[in-house]
């Protein structure tokens, strides 16, 4: 293995190495092998693919724009939008709600007669991150989220689908993959970080991920490009390392003192209010004081 400051094959979780090697129709093989692997057993494969626009105009406050890393529909009519989250965010379930909300209003055809029979929308959240609060116990890294009735938990409808790839729980080492599944989230966890294909991931479609991602294949545009989204993927993690740090430096020793005499919990949370103060007296804005804290928003506002 070797560092990213010498790395042969680029980081897929930045802008630029996502939606090169998912994002883009010549590699649509890709993506269609990536997406089977990881719905295997669940439901039937996808044969083939078509892009459409990232950019879906929403009817919501100030008119924004959901911006998805990967958004398609499929030769049966399913709509797939596939989101690469490389930081935690408090909102992110939030977000991937309001990302299928978007894609279910855009099927409504414009001015006519409509019965209101919906296609399948699946949006995939391969997340760099592990959900707070131990969501999600053990070793498992793979949540599949469908609606289901409380009662008797049978699923009352079954097109609309969340995936959530936790990626930090996913250890696998090489002499350990038995499935597609398998290999594709070991090469997405760590590509950037090999010299060469490893002999285990030999089929037609890694053989022509591991020359897509090959940074030295890269022409001058692609070679600026991308050194431009890895620059952003550093600054922003080191700019959550540092908030964290110095956060929790400042707001260790108030937050302990509040939370001394108190049980285990409520003095870790009393340590996380006294770190988010600090950060925000320090002039960090309150999303990045989210993010690395764990509370919400409300939580912080209840002050």
């Amino acid at each position: 293995m070797t560092d990213n400051n010498h790395a042969v094959f680029m980081n897929p979780y930045t802008d630029f190495g996502f939606k090169k090697l998912f994002g883009s129709e010549p590699n649509k093989d890709i993506l269609i092998s990536f997406l089977n692997a990881l719905f295997e057993g669940d439901r039937k494969p996808i044969v083939d693919i078509s892009y459409l626009n990232t950019e879906v105009l929403g009817p919501y406050y100030g008119d924004r724009n959901s911006v998805f890393d990967v958004y398609c529909h499929t030769a049966d009519g399913g709509q797939f939008i596939v989101e690469m989250q490389r930081s935690d965010q408090p909102y992110f379930k939030d977000r991937t709600v309001y990302y299928a909300s978007a894609s279910i209003v855009q099927q409504a055809p414009k001015g006519e007669h409509w019965s209101y029979q919906l296609s399948e929308v699946c949006v995939v959240g391969i997340l760099n991150f592990v959900f707070p609060h131990k969501e999600y116990g053990g070793d498992s890294y793979l949540h599949r989220v469908r609606l289901k009735d409380t009662e008797d938990n049978h699923e009352v409808y079954k097109k609309l689908t969340f995936y959530y790839v936790e990626m930090p729980k996913f250890k696998k080492k090489e002499e350990e993959l038995v499935t597609m599944q398998d290999k594709w989230l070991y090469v997405l966890k760590n590509i950037s970080y090999l010299l060469e294909q490893p002999k285990e991931l030999q089929e037609r479609v890694f053989t022509k991920f591991f020359e897509e991602a090959r940074i030295g294949m890269f022409n001058e545009e692609e070679r600026f490009a991308y050194m431009e989204s890895q620059k952003h993927y550093w600054d922003n993690k080191n700019t959550l390392d540092y908030a964290y740090e110095k956060g929790k430096d400042a707001g260790m020793e108030e937050g302990l003192a509040e939370g001394k005499e108190l049980g285990l919990a409520e003095g870790e949370y009393k340590v996380k209010m006294a770190t988010a103060r600090k950060m925000l007296s320090m002039g960090m804005d309150l999303e990045t004081v989210l993010e690395v804290t764990e509370l919400t928003k409300e939580e912080i506002e209840s002050w």
